[in-house]
């Protein structure tokens, strides 16, 4: 499932290269302005890149996702229990100097 994902995002996005590459062939040369030459370039540049990038597949993505949420509780217990651990000794500091104050 996820390969068949990958495969369709893949030939959606060379199908929309293809149609604005196909859009800036038709103008004739002789009118294409330095602009529409930089945009030709900057869109033939993206298709080359879009070719390098390799998507997560969805079990990753789960995988992932899990490892986040779990490191999150972990490091909110973790301060949780050394704010837990900062108000039982500065509760235990303020008793003992009570009782030696008098």
């Amino acid at each position: 499932m996820a390969v068949e994902l990958k495969t369709m995002e893949i030939k959606k996005t060379q199908q929309l290269i293809s149609e604005v590459s196909k859009e800036v062939k038709e103008i004739p040369n002789n009118s294409r302005t330095t602009n529409s030459r930089k945009i030709g370039d900057f869109l033939a540049d993206v298709k080359g890149e879009l070719s390098k990038i390799s998507w997560t597949t969805t079990d990753e993505l789960r995988t992932y996702t899990k490892i986040v949420i779990g490191a999150t509780f972990c490091f909110g217990m973790g301060v949780y229990v050394t704010d837990l651990m900062i108000q039982l000794f500065l509760g235990t500091l303020e008793s003992t100097i009570r009782l030696i104050g008098g």
